[in-house]
């Protein structure tokens, strides 16, 4: 019986909860992850940070309207307002939007187990831990599937 040991991911990218919001975007893009771990100072499981979370942060952004007419580009609101908007935003913090508590799993967990514990929780990713938190690796959906031998 294949474990989250078997089959998870020991390369483990991570932030902070005093990573900036900007900074994290940058992150997802240039390592082209959806999820990622935060630990804190001791470098145990803070929480975790999903695309969806910087996408539906709780603070409204407001897009101003934009018309396009030949590759020039207008703002039906002042540029100056569309720049405060974004700075509200990428000023925050990865613990501001981050999911604390996550679900988890031992090293020992099946991979059935974790199969289901994704479906029921409707997650993407599951650190794997220690008994003091600390994480160990990661298993994603992509590692489940590659484990049924397809």
């Amino acid at each position: 019986m294949l474990t989250a040991a078997d089959i998870m991911t020991r390369e483990v990218y991570t932030v902070t909860p005093d990573t900036s919001v900007d900074e994290l975007g940058k992150k997802f893009v240039e390592l082209d992850k959806n999820a990622l771990p935060v630990l804190d100072e001791q470098k145990k499981l803070f929480g975790i940070v999903t695309q969806t979370d910087l996408v539906e942060q709780d603070r409204p952004l407001h897009i101003p309207t934009v018309i396009s007419i030949f590759d020039w580009v207008f703002y039906l609101e002042s540029e100056k307002e569309f720049r405060q908007e974004v700075e509200k935003v990428t000023a925050r913090r990865v613990d501001a939007i981050c999911r604390r508590d996550p679900p988890t799993c031992r090293p020992e967990t099946p991979v059935a187990e974790l199969a289901q514990m994704m479906v029921d929780k409707k997650v993407h990713l599951i650190p794997v831990v220690d008994d003091n938190r600390h994480v160990l690796g990661v298993v994603g959906r992509l590692d489940i599937i590659r484990s049924m031998n397809l």
